[in-house]
């Protein structure tokens, strides 16, 4: 079983993995920003995954999507938690969390979590019909 787990069998898995969890943690800055909208000064937190994934898999610019991800170091892929001041504030108390944008950034994130679930749940289905 051990071979297995050292093949390249499992690297979208382990990509999938990693865009789970920064989804994961991009849901809980939303809700601390929902939680916070009344705190003045406080700015809206957020989550970059999109951007290191793009460029890690940019890196090998001549080469399959199958070899760019397993040449993929994912354990340098790490969700970036950052501060947006740059973030537009129509407030008077310096809070720029805008409740409308929060709800479309959690319908937003929500869709993409699901759809990393289901994606996961496919590649774990290729890999029993392989191993029948």
């Amino acid at each position: 079983m051990s071979s297995l787990i050292n093949t390249n069998a499992f690297d979208y898995i382990n990509v999938l993995d990693k865009a789970a969890d920064a989804s994961w943690l991009r849901n809980e800055a939303i809700g601390n920003n929902l939680a916070n909208v009344d705190t003045p000064g406080y700015k809206r937190q957020d989550v970059d995954f999109e951007s290191q994934l793009a460029r890690a898999l940019r890196h090998s610019k001549y080469t399959s999507m199958d070899e760019k991800v397993s040449n993929l170091k994912t354990n340098r892929l790490k969700p970036l938690c950052y501060t947006d001041y740059a973030g537009f504030s129509y407030r008077l108390d310096g809070n720029n969390v805008d409740v409308d944008m929060e709800g479309v950034y959690l319908a937003k994130n929500q869709v993409t979590y699901q759809g990393l679930e289901m994606s996961i749940l496919q590649e774990f289905k290729n890999l029993q019909a392989v191993m029948k």
